[in-house]
């Protein structure tokens, strides 16, 4: 009994540091899918989503589809606009679904759009 008691103890205060260094990965885990999302704007989606947008982070102008800046999409419009297409915007098949969600955190989150959980 105090055998297992003694692991229970052990167990609560693994359960806690790691509850305490939680907010510091995330917060990483953040920067690193806004470098990437950033990436893919510019360079990894073809054609590079810049020569359509204009989104200020990126300092891009485009003049064909929506300036981003004004729209401030929302994770998931973002995520729907590329995955499926929208407009004379074709569907981008060739990324990977973490280049699709750190695009979709990237754009939402410098225009100010709402940030959801894919």
């Amino acid at each position: 009994m105090i055998h297992s008691l003694s692991r229970l103890g052990t167990f609560a205060a693994f359960a806690m540091a790691f509850a305490l260094a939680a907010p510091a990965v995330s917060a990483q885990s953040d920067d690193e899918k806004l470098e990437l999302g950033r990436e893919v704007f510019l360079e990894r989606a073809e054609p590079a989503c810049g020569l359509c947008h204009t989104l200020a982070d990126a300092e891009t102008d485009g003049g064909i589809g929506p300036i981003l800046d004004d729209l401030q999409p929302s994770s998931e419009q973002v995520r729907l606009a590329v995955t499926l297409g929208v407009g004379p915007m074709q569907p981008y098949t060739e990324l990977s679904e973490e280049e699709i969600e750190a695009l979709a955190f990237y754009v939402a989150t410098v225009t100010g759009g709402t940030v959801s959980e894919p």
